[in-house]
């Protein structure tokens, strides 16, 4: 159980450095979001070509990415069918509303957890190759498209696969399909800048929590409640059922799956809302409190299928 706790010691430090910048205002009232623009345009793309492209690709293609793309598919049509149906809500908050309850967090989690609970960092590579590679694409057409009023599908995805997040995605994974080499000298320089992405993602986070208090919002507080309920309970769940009886998975991949869909919501969907002016208020609070709340749930999931 130390995993968990080193693997969240080391998310939290960051988030608390970047709520004490906040709180004694040290970057002006711009510094958050130049933070935010710094990492969506430059150092998310360095990252996500560092990640992918250093990682085995059968791990990549394992069992565990069916199971785990079919987990938050479920959680996507169920929030976006209460959000849109339901509640009516417009475009722009169901879409950050599903991506708050499915889209979960493989780097800046899922890393070090995966690396102190399960025992190998590269278990959250197929989740950040899914996500990556199929989901962020489709889900930067879509908030460009609701932010530029582009109406003309093609466009927008055309526009999304420029963007550099994408683009370091997409040459990272054609680097380990390839098998390339990367030269150290070209390496080195390129995994420092990426280094930086993830203690920059949560100083940003940390410093748009203070002055704020979650769940305060009016008329956004069940919206929040139900991100957070798919993404803690209901996912976790249905990549077990999914796992087991579905795609029969041993009980080691079952443990691993689990364990991945009980990862708090992705930072990067915070990263967007930011980015795009869309689902603010709902991202960060769900990011926030899945990020507390996905602990007990992860300690309950190392007790019960732990092997």
């Amino acid at each position: 159980m130390i995993g968990v706790l080193t693997g969240f010691a080391v998310v939290g430090v960051a988030i608390i450095t970047g709520y004490v910048i906040g709180r004694i205002d040290l970057l002006g009232e711009n510094g958050g979001m130049v933070l935010a623009r710094l990492s969506f345009f430059v150092l998310n793309p360095f990252l996500m070509f560092i990640v992918l492209s250093d990682a085995d690709v059968g791990m990549l293609f394992s069992s565990l990415l069916p199971v785990s793309a079919a987990a938050a598919v479920v959680v996507f049509l169920i929030h976006g069918l209460i959000a849109k149906l339901a509640w009516r809500r417009d475009w722009g908050d169901t879409v950050m509303g599903s991506l708050s309850a499915g889209q979960v967090n493989g780097n800046n989690v899922g890393i070090p957890i995966s690396t102190y609970l399960l025992g190998n960092a590269a278990y959250s590579a197929p989740i950040i190759l899914m996500q990556q590679i199929a989901l962020t694409p489709v889900t930067l057409a879509i908030l460009d498209a609701l932010s530029s009023g582009e109406t003309r599908w093609w466009r927008a995805i055309a526009r999304a696969f420029r963007n550099p997040m994408v683009i370091g995605s997409l040459a990272g994974m054609a680097v380990a399909l390839t098998g390339i080499d990367i030269p150290p000298i070209v390496h080195a320089p390129l995994e420092l800048v990426a280094n930086a992405a993830v203690p920059v993602i949560l100083i940003s986070f940390g410093m748009s929590l203070h002055g704020q208090r979650v769940l305060t919002t009016v008329g956004r507080r069940r919206d929040v409640m139900l991100a957070t309920a798919l993404k803690l309970i209901l996912m976790p769940v249905a990549a077990y059922l999914l796992g087991r009886f579905a795609f029969g998975l041993d009980d080691h991949a079952l443990y691993v799956v689990v364990v991945l869909a009980a990862l708090p919501t992705a930072q990067n969907v915070f990263n967007y809302a930011q980015r795009y002016g869309i689902g603010y208020v709902l991202s960060r609070d769900t990011v926030f409190i899945t990020t507390l709340g996905c602990i007990p749930v992860l300690f309950l999931t190392a007790l019960l299928l732990a092997t």
